[in-house]
């Protein structure tokens, strides 16, 4: 099996499946009901999404492992005219990034990481989401019937609430496969 960062490394190379140019409906809502802010888009990719909030008045920073991949986002944003901050990095290695953020969207990114990832990815978004922030997430579902196949549990579910106010889950099919959106925001009062 290939390591993942090599794997992610060579989509890139062509254009993969989940890299669509689209935002999705999920995440046009959430614009439309949300005034404009700061933003962290982790696991950007390409920068899709970043730019469509950038575009809606939000300052938004993108971070991605795939060099490449930042290569096309800040090459889209000039060609858009925004100024977007996309860094190459590791999400789970964010103590560079200057807190808070109005919003963390994560579409794609959470559901492939390892069990101790995980664990230093929940402590960087309770540092750098600001006291009523939201947290988006979109993932794949985990299937039990198949333990090495990634996504997200009840036991991320439940690392999350720890510091996080749940607000919204919707279910639905990617594909084959059963994925979410979760919505949490971070207690003003933390």
């Amino acid at each position: 099996m290939l390591p993942r960062k090599w794997f992610y490394t060579l989509m890139y190379w062509r254009k993969p499946r989940w890299d669509t140019g689209v935002s999705p409906p999920e995440l046009m809502d959430f614009i439309a009901s949300h005034p404009p802010g700061r933003g962290l888009d982790l696991g950007c990719g390409t920068g899709t999404n970043a730019i469509t909030l950038a575009q809606h008045g939000w300052t938004m920073t993108g971070i991605d492992f795939v060099r490449k991949a930042i290569a096309t986002a800040r090459r889209k944003a000039r060609q858009a005219g925004l100024a977007i901050d996309f860094r190459l990095g590791d999400v789970t290695k964010l103590d560079d990034l200057r807190a808070p953020f109005d919003l963390i969207l994560d579409i794609g990114c959470y559901h492939s990481l390892l069990p101790a990832q995980r664990q230093a990815y929940g402590h960087n978004l309770s540092r750098l989401l600001r006291p009523g922030g939201i947290f988006l997430l979109y993932g794949f579902l985990k299937n039990p019937e198949l333990p090495s196949a990634n996504g997200v549990s009840d036991e991320d579910f439940a690392m999350f609430s720890q510091s996080l106010k749940f607000l919204t889950r919707s279910d639905g099919l990617d594909g084959s496969r059963s994925s979410t959106w979760w919505t949490f925001e971070k207690p003003a009062d933390e």
